[in-house]
């Protein structure tokens, strides 16, 4: 079973950053791919960042490129660090790990609860 739990949601003013940290614990693999998804209301959660558990191979999605870079750290922590905020960012972001870099929600094994992050205009 793998735990993850995330932190660093809130409120910021457009053009503002925020850092996302997802601590990973239970039976993570060296095989395990980390990722981020976003869900805004009334909306699908949709895919935002991913990266295999060493790092070397990355993703993310067209909306974030240039603003949102995934990472981790050498313990079980995962990144999302966000420069250039919009409005339409707002979301509950979700960690997510699976047995491959994860970019759609059909192949994460696990999730975390979510954290808020609201972008004021």
């Amino acid at each position: 079973q793998v735990h993850l739990v995330e932190s660093g949601g809130g409120l910021v003013q457009a053009g503002g950053s925020l850092r996302l940290s997802c601590a990973a614990s239970g039976r993570i693999f060296s095989s395990y791919g980390m990722g981020w998804f976003r869900q805004a209301p009334g909306k699908e959660r949709e895919f935002v960042a991913a990266m295999n558990w060493r790092g070397s191979t990355t993703r993310s999605a067209d909306s974030v490129k240039g603003r949102f870079t995934i990472s981790r750290d050498n313990a079980n922590t995962v990144y999302l660090q966000m420069n250039s905020l919009k409005p339409e960012d707002t979301a509950i972001y979700y960690c997510a790990a699976a047995r491959a870099v994860v970019t759609t929600k059909q192949s994460v094994d696990y999730w975390g609860q979510g954290t808020q992050v609201t972008v004021s205009s």
